[in-house]
């Protein structure tokens, strides 16, 4: 039960601190010249409308290209979320690889799933299914790799034990440093 009531305690301090980081971010307007990022870069947004070519979206000489027939912001969002949801997809399948080589524990794959989430990074669910947040792909590599790693050691040890951070710090050593790096970037990659 006191397990319960410290965690319960970390969460509310966790939640009133990203509260109080996001009252000073300014809401995302989809316009030309504002910054989004992509595996932890920052690129500049570019909307164009031109009807010649493909709607959808780019990263070309360090911008973000957005072309769309359509000028409202719902419009913008959406082909930009869809560009990262398509992203995410492979750049999580090539970072669980990576993982997987050091995560010996794995048996086999897992499979993962994309969910837009507002209070957490993946999770992994009993019959071993990867559930990663699209808007991670907006972290730097170093950062994903943590969430993957950190969602594998569940396949072992289903709660935040001792065995489970010993598992966590035997591939990645220095977990606690990505992991605050990723906590302190991640109200810049919410909407």
């Amino acid at each position: 039960m006191e397990a319960v009531k410290q965690r319960s305690r970390w969460i509310y301090k966790q939640l009133r601190e990203f509260r109080e980081q996001s009252r000073f971010i300014t809401p995302r307007q989809y316009k030309s010249g504002e910054s989004h990022f992509y595996l932890g870069k920052q690129y500049q947004l570019k909307v164009i409308h031109d009807d010649t070519k493909p709607q959808g979206v780019k990263l070309l000489r360090g911008r973000l290209e957005v072309n769309t027939s359509e000028s409202d912001l719902e419009s913008i969002k959406f082909l930009l979320n869809k560009w990262y949801r398509f992203r995410a997809n492979i750049m999580f399948e090539v970072r669980l690889q990576h993982i997987l080589e050091q995560a010996l524990w794995v048996e086999t794959k897992p499979d993962i799933r994309l969910m837009t989430m507002r209070t957490q990074w993946g999770n992994c669910s009993p019959s071993g299914l990867l559930t990663l947040n699209t808007h991670l792909v907006k972290a730097p590599t170093i950062c994903i790799d943590y969430v993957i790693l950190h969602e594998l050691c569940h396949l072992v040890e289903h709660n935040h034990s001792e065995r489970f951070y010993q598992l966590l710090t035997q591939v990645m050593p220095d977990w606690e440093v990505v992991k605050e790096r990723l906590d302190n970037m991640a109200v810049k990659f919410f909407e």
